[in-house]
């Protein structure tokens, strides 16, 4: 029997993330997809800036940068709402096909020694207080003995249903439609939500000479597993948008649901759910693939922590009540979107008022940074206003000249970080698992909180939240966070 540390069920974005995250820590990692090959094709079409930020401190945007479109701007129910005044290096959305992340995502799982094994689906396992035993079908069946198994499986998952998690919700009632083409006639400015009869249509240049054309039906409910023609996509488009501009050539055309449902539990013993998996919604916003990028982050060190013997089992039930209202907050939100976008009299009205609203910079700002997810706060029992947050990519001078906070975190490990001076706490029983650095910084500007004096020294998390931070040189707490989030000395 073959034997690893994790299984990964999954190939997409989620499931790759995880894989770059737990072999980045030296944990083995056998990673599983069900599908013969990958396919090319791309549901999601972006990425928010706490991706980004966590993709360069990985040191993987500049792969990305270049292959994507900046917009300067995102939605909430198609109503824009202006990213540039955000606190953030990345105050923007980069248009960057799906594919295109899981191409650059595989291939540095490639370089840190993880391979994607093809047409192999998770069908079953056993757990025990020791490991777990995943069961592998396909044409190869086979069975691997591992310390966890993560399901990143996507909205139908073999793991979550074998693992008897709940996934509870609300059904579809509207359609969202799909297809990448080439355009005869395009239109001189993209259209982005644009409202027309029983929905809504988008028409958005991703490269030179294609294009991705999207409808939102909501007086129709495609049921799951219904196959949608070129054709079919044509009719609902141009019924809408009183024009098919000449598009021909499909290289992909499918559909999509508003259904929103949430998994009640992100584990079961030694089964994790994460990405799709986990949560589904309406891709309102372009949340889904960031939540699941997210999600990956936040589970790898944990794991790779517990894994590594240097932290106790328990660190792994944060990672549900951490992400699970995070997802939570998702699902709601897109909800919201979903009826903001509905035709007739009556959504007109609310979206006067909602513009009204989104024009006033405490409301943009609120909506805005909930949906780039630079508002997130996790617990701590540390008292400080920056606990909690991710730690922004300030500029740094240390001893062997400048850098940033980002490429501190490229090997996704704990930080100690001493500023402006401050003496280095006494951290003696940890060393061997934390970096340490001394360094200058200037004053830090923090979502919610504006332009602030940076602390005197801050434990940072491999996933970039702060787990402890001080002003001065009291230390009392930093014992309980290493230990928290470290291991015990």
């Amino acid at each position: 029997m073959e034997t690893t540390d994790v299984v990964i069920a999954g190939a997409g974005p989620t499931g790759l993330m995880l894989a770059c995250e737990l072999r980045l820590a030296g944990v083995r990692v056998e990673l599983v997809d069900g599908l013969p090959a990958r396919t090319g094709e791309s549901r999601a079409g972006g990425i928010h800036a706490r991706s980004m930020e966590i993709l360069e401190a990985r040191g993987l945007l500049d792969r990305l940068v270049p292959q994507g479109r900046i917009m300067q701007a995102g939605h909430f129910g198609g109503l824009a709402l202006d990213f540039s005044d955000f606190e953030t290096r990345q105050p923007h959305m980069l248009a960057v096909l799906q594919s295109i992340i899981e191409r650059e995502l595989d291939g540095r799982a490639g370089e840190l020694g993880t391979e994607v094994r093809w047409s192999s689906p998770v069908i079953g396992f056993q757990q025990d207080a020791l490991g777990i035993e995943v069961e592998i079908g396909g044409p190869a069946p086979r069975r691997i003995r591992a310390a966890y198994l993560v399901g990143c499986d996507g909205g139908r998952s073999s793991v979550r249903k074998l693992a008897g998690i709940a996934f509870d919700g609300t059904d579809a009632t509207a359609t969202g439609m799909i297809a990448d083409v080439e355009l005869t006639d395009p239109p001189a400015q993209p259209f982005f939500a644009h409202r027309s009869g029983a929905g809504d249509f988008s028409v958005v240049q991703f490269q030179p000479g294609w294009y991705r054309l999207v409808v939102q039906r909501h007086d129709l409910v495609l049921p799951r597993g219904t196959e949608l023609t070129f054709d079919e996509f044509r009719t609902h488009f141009t019924e809408l948008a009183g024009t098919d501009f000449g598009m021909h050539s499909p290289r992909w055309v499918t559909h999509y649901g508003d259904a929103a449902r949430q998994a009640d539990r992100y584990r079961s013993g030694r089964v994790f759910l994460a990405g799709d998996a986990a949560h589904i919604h309406y891709p309102a916003g372009g949340q889904g693939q960031n939540l699941g990028i997210q999600d990956a982050v936040n589970l790898g060190w944990k794991l790779a922590a517990v894994l590594n013997g240097n932290a106790a089992d328990t660190l792994l039930d944060t990672y549900e009540s951490e992400r699970h209202p995070i997802a939570a907050r998702v699902l709601k939100n897109t909800r919201a979107q979903t009826a903001l976008m509905r035709p007739g009299a009556h959504t007109d009205a609310l979206r006067e008022t909602m513009s009204d609203l989104i024009a006033m910079d405490q409301v943009r700002k609120r909506l805005g940074l909930m949906i780039t997810a630079l508002d997130i706060r996790y617990d701590t029992k540390c008292d400080h206003p920056l606990a909690g947050r991710r730690i922004p990519d300030a500029d740094l001078t240390t001893a062997t000249g400048p850098t940033r906070t980002a490429a501190l975190q490229r090997t996704a490990r704990p930080i100690l970080l001493a500023l402006n001076g401050t003496d280095v706490p006494n951290v003696t029983a940890w060393t061997n698992r934390i970096d340490i650095v001394t360094a200058g910084t200037s004053r830090w500007t923090v979502p919610e909180l504006g332009e602030i004096t940076p602390p005197a020294a801050v434990l940072i998390r491999p996933d970039g939240y702060i787990a402890w931070a001080t002003d001065d040189s009291d230390t009392t707490g930093l014992t309980d966070a290493l230990t928290d989030w470290i291991g015990a000395a």
